[in-house]
């Protein structure tokens, strides 16, 4: 350190010369960002820009708390003014955390002066200096979880970082390092330890965060190899900014189960309820709330915007002693009502809305405020209308799902199709089977089976790019598509490509040498059975085409049992309706066909 680096970064301190980057942390699961990690960045164009720099500087100057409280301090501030969603990833030095912050309590004041609650932050331990006294952290970290701080663990497996913190702290998050992610797709190692990793998070009761994900292929390989790995970062989503996305779910697979309806939004769930202005009087709301025993609660309004809310229960404790009366008799609602309030613009999908209850946890959340673009009071909503549709969704969904993939069964498939030959809009339904698969069923068991079937419906998920398509399970190793824009012909020829690919990990290496393993067959014949493949039969519809669903179903069984005569990966297209004819050919037309087939991969 120079001294003129010394002498900048008390300069920068003392001016806080700091700017707060955020990385959203996205969940594949919920196709939502959980949460944000906060970074910090120097001056631009001075040599203590770079976070690295800065921080080695300060330790090597003493400073090191004092700029980690800063930080802290600046990145609450900026969070709160971005007004962003979900969780606070704050950086803290376990140092810290045994020495000022924890006699003085100073990240909770930070956090009441700006108005986030401590459930929206998860204090993430990352290291300068290694951790010496566990016992003393232990405690450090019971105290931040009583206030109700989440603990996370931050690079696992990097610098002083081990698997000793994870067994001795037990936080309640863990991040694993980018040296274990860089590459997964490639390396049959990683795969496995990740594996094995996420064995022991379940285990421990402990969620796993993947970061430092950069290409299409790390992300893709991770949402196949398990469905629990939900919580995921990396320059693939976004990189550190100022001024962070807000939302990322045009860059992750889709549910499937989402797509079948559009997206039920919190506008089903508004009451009309008449609201009050602030001068209204006390003893005229009394009145109200009197008459309308089942009034929950009553927006303030003022030149058309919600400013507070008045509550039944609150309202009604005003009055409990004799000199209640007489004491709120010339007082205006303005005077008693609740000004913290939570408003939702109608729009907002009802998962969405349930997750920022969720986090609101410094509100009474039982009843909201809806408004409209502008901001304006449009009615009510109460937590127990929002479980109840919410619910109501989930029960639909759970009944007709697949309950393997979780992916629509049978019912929403037909429902799906219906719907999308209905708007008369060009698709190309896509039949997906396994081939082979019974072999590999019986010579490794129904649960090795399941876990094929599994994989193939997250590879199938990866590659749905449009907004419009569509996953179904119509039940063991059978899967439909509906895939839209003029792209669909590659998308399949990479899913034959990727499962080619996939495959041979799941064979012992005695049988991926051999290329398959001895089976019966369906007479009972002992046979040798290559290695399982896929087959894709490939119908489009062209806009304004008129077909019955039945027909269509029909017309992919049929090209299924061709796809299904030759050997590999094949994608077999049915070329009667790929150039976009209005009109099917009679019976009797001759049935030409477009077949793309190879032993491992696509071969056009």
């Amino acid at each position: 350190m120079t001294l003129s680096e010394h002498h900048l970064l008390e300069i920068i301190i003392a001016d806080e010369q700091l700017t707060p980057y955020f990385q959203p942390i996205v969940d594949m699961e919920q196709r939502i960002i959980h949460g944000y990690e906060a970074l910090i960045r120097g001056p631009q164009h001075s040599p203590l820009h770079s976070p690295k720099r800065l921080f080695e500087t300060a330790m090597q100057a003493g400073s090191l708390v004092e700029l980690d409280l800063l930080c802290r301090r600046l990145a609450i501030q900026r969070f709160v003014a971005l007004g962003l969603e979900g969780k606070l990833f704050l950086n803290v030095m376990p140092t810290t955390l045994l020495d000022r912050d924890f006699r003085e309590g100073l990240t909770l004041a930070i956090l009441e002066r700006a108005g986030l609650s401590p459930e929206r932050v998860v204090i993430e331990l990352t290291e300068h200096l290694p951790i010496v006294d566990y016992q003393a952290m232990r405690h450090a970290m019971a105290h931040y979880r009583e206030m109700g701080f989440l603990v996370a663990l931050d690079d696992l497996g990097a610098g002083h970082s081990s698997l000793r913190h994870w067994a001795e702290l037990r936080p309640d998050m863990v991040k694993l390092d980018r040296h274990f992610v860089s590459g997964i797709d490639t390396s049959q190692d990683k795969r496995e330890f990740l594996r094995s990793l996420l064995d022991v998070a379940r285990n421990l009761g402990c969620q796993l965060i993947v970061e430092g994900i950069e290409t299409a292929e790390e992300h893709r390989c991770l949402w196949e190899l398990d469905r629990s790995l939900a919580l995921l970062q990396g320059y693939y989503f976004a990189r550190p900014s100022a001024e962070p996305p807000r939302q990322v779910s045009h860059l992750l697979p889709s549910h499937g189960l989402s797509l079948q309806t559009p997206r039920r939004s919190a506008s089903a769930i508004i009451k009309a309820v008449a609201p009050v202005s602030p001068e209204l009087p006390v003893l005229a709301l009394a009145e109200r709330f009197r008459a309308q025993p089942t009034l929950r609660c009553v927006p303030v309004v003022e030149a058309g915007m919600p400013v507070a809310v008045v509550r039944r229960h609150e309202f009604l404790t005003l009055f409990t002693n004799p000199y209640s009366h007489a004491l709120h008799a010339r007082s205006c609602v303005a005077k008693i009502a609740d000004r913290q309030l939570l408003c939702v613009p109608e729009g907002t999908p009802l998962e969405a809305l349930s997750q920022r209850i969720t986090d609101a946890r410094g509100l009474q959340q039982e009843d909201f405020v809806f408004v409209d673009v502008e901001g304006c009071y449009l009615g009510m909503g109460n937590i127990v209308d929002l479980l109840r549709e919410i619910t109501s969704i989930q029960v639909r969904q759970a009944r007709n799902a697949n309950p393997l993939t979780g992916l629509p069964g049978n019912i929403l498939i037909q429902e799906t199709l219906t719907v999308r030959l209905r708007q008369g809009r060009s698709l190309v339904a896509v039949f997906a089977d396994l081939d082979n698969f019974k072999a590999y069923n019986d010579g490794y068991g129904y649960a090795e089976g399941d876990r094929m079937i599994l994989a193939l419906s997250r590879l199938l998920l990866s590659r749905l790019s449009g907004a419009d398509d569509f996953l179904g399970h119509v039940g063991g190793d059978d899967f439909m598509l509906l895939l839209s824009g003029d792209d669909w012909r590659a998308t399949c020829e990479r899913i034959l490509t990727d499962f080619a690919a996939l495959v041979p990990e799941f064979y012992r290496p005695e049988h991926r040498a051999a290329g398959g393993l001895l089976g019966e067959n369906r007479q009972g014949q002992t046979v040798f059975h290559p290695l399982v493949s896929l087959s894709l039969a490939a119908r489009p519809v062209a806009a304004g085409e008129v077909v019955a669903p039945p027909q269509l179903s029909a017309e992919l069984s049929e090209l299924k049992a061709q796809a299904k005569r030759r050997s590999g990966n094949t994608l077999f297209i049915d070329r009667r309706h790929s150039g976009g004819a209005a009109e099917l050919p009679s019976p009797e037309a001759p049935k030409a066909v477009d077949s793309v087939s190879s032993r491992s991969s696509t071969d056009c």
